[in-house]
């Protein structure tokens, strides 16, 4: 194949990638979406999906569909163990229209951003198309080179942005150094059939060495396992047997279901990482979400935290790029913009960490220690996954769209936003949020889903 050309090359098709897709085309940008795989049927996928993204599906006039999406609701997170307990997020009473984590199948949610994003005419998703390399001319990133079913091809882009994950192969070619911190475990994605109502399923289950987390899917349940980090080999050379009996440890009312778990090779393990990048971009190049700061599950923020650094990029790039005018400044203030809450949510999931899913993975004492509590109730503002601050610290807005883009689209208030008139959409300077918090009157309450309505973690 030839070249091609574009102005954005996005690479990678999930959460951030698809919303940063989404948000520039609508401002008017060129931009292309390169993804790998043929689908986004991916297990491992978290399925958390926090208010400031629902809030932002509202602004982009998506909330009616996302919300016949099957889904379980989420409104109150606590930690419990002996007697103790503490309250991480209350989501009711926050001034948000939907103040609850809705639990749905994340390529449920990448399916509606991709048909929504195709209804642009500035937008081109490109399945089964895995980047392999950098274009890179006179010290500055050019494009990409990829890999499709027609065969190589390469993609120039007056910008390309790294979507690709904690093993992002974007950031590794541009040499952007990474700072890591420790983990002592990791997980162990599989299914096993649904039995019985779905109230237990959002309950941690800990024991000594191990800890699980059933989420709900329809027909059965996702289960996340926590182990020791690099006992994968150990875990499977015990057999299916031996492991079947330490799921039925954790999780009693499996037993009768535990038997759907037929092969180890059902079982995939993910290496959980914790890391940031110290400098985001390099002259053409962008990272964003695990690109740049690869989470820890903990709390399930990784999506939302991609979802807002894409809102920050769209918010400060679009106009750059409408005008081919894409500048070293203006990449770095997208991680200016970012940094603070990556840095934030991955400090308190390291204190978590620490001070209970190490002493479990070591088989020490399964007890919660009271120092994690009085840290959680008398430190408030350390809990990132409220809404407030797991995301962005601010309200997630869209950015303008060109006069020629509202042009085109012939009814901008429903092009941009179904709740918003024109005006009233932030430019690129205004979609800021100096207190640092979210200031969204209360929506009319929403009828819950199956599921919890609160989750012990």
């Amino acid at each position: 194949m030839g070249t091609e050309k574009t102005t954005c090359a996005v690479i990678g098709g999930g959460p951030a990638g698809m919303v940063l897709g989404l948000l520039l085309a609508r401002a008017g940008v060129d931009v292309t979406v390169l993804e790998k795989h043929g689908d986004f049927l991916r297990d491992f996928r978290g399925d958390t999906v926090h208010p400031t993204t629902m809030r932002l599906l509202d602004e982009l006039g998506l909330w009616e569909r996302f919300a016949a999406l099957p889904h379980s609701e989420v409104r109150e997170a606590r930690l419990e163990a002996n007697g103790r307990a503490a309250t991480l997020v209350d989501f009711r009473r926050l001034r948000q229209p939907h103040p609850f984590i809705a639990m749905v199948p994340q390529w449920d949610l990448l399916n509606l951003l991709a048909e929504a994003a195709a209804a642009e005419p500035n937008f081109t998703l490109r399945m089964r198309t895995e980047v392999t390399g950098l274009l890179q001319e006179a010290g500055r990133v050019a494009g990409v080179r990829y890999q499709s079913p027609d065969g190589p091809g390469e993609l120039r882009a007056e910008l390309t942005v790294a979507c690709d994950g904690r093993g992002s192969l974007a950031r590794q070619q541009a040499r952007l150094k990474v700072r890591e911190y420790p983990v002592k475990f990791d997980v162990w994605w599989f299914r096993l059939p649904r039995d019985g109502a779905a109230e237990f399923s959002l309950v941690p289950r800990l024991a000594r060495g191990k800890a699980a987390i059933l989420i709900p899917r329809p027909g059965y349940f996702q289960v996340a396992y926590l182990g020791a980090k690099g006992s994968d080999a150990q875990l499977r050379a015990r057999g299916l047997d031996a492991f079947r009996r330490d799921v039925v440890d954790l999780v009693p009312e499996a037993a009768r279901t535990v038997t759907g778990l037929t092969s180890m090779d059902d079982v995939k393990v993910l290496d959980v990482r914790v890391n940031r990048l110290r400098r985001w971009h390099t002259d053409g190049l962008l990272c964003i979400g695990d690109a740049a700061h690869a989470m820890s599950p903990v709390g399930g923020v990784g999506i939302n935290l991609a979802i807002q650094d894409a809102v920050a990029a769209a918010t400060l790039l679009a106009e750059p790029l409408r005008r081919h005018r894409v500048t070293g400044r203006a990449l770095a203030a997208v991680r200016r913009r970012r940094a603070l809450p990556a840095a934030v949510t991955q400090a308190v999931q390291r204190v978590m960490h620490r001070l209970l899913l190490g002493p479990i993975v070591r088989g020490e004492d399964i007890t919660p220690p009271a120092a994690l509590f009085r840290v959680i109730n008398r430190l408030p503002w350390l809990a990132p996954f409220r809404p407030t601050s797991s995301a962005s610290g601010c309200g997630p807005s869209a950015p303008r769209p060109s006069p020629a883009a509202l042009q085109a689209a012939g009814d901008p208030t429903q092009r941009v936003s179904a709740s918003r008139s024109p005006a009233s959409v932030p430019s690129p300077t205004q979609a800021t949020c100096p207190s640092g918090r979210i200031s969204t009157a209360a929506g009319a309450a929403t009828r819950p889903r199956t599921g919890s309505s609160h989750t012990p973690v």
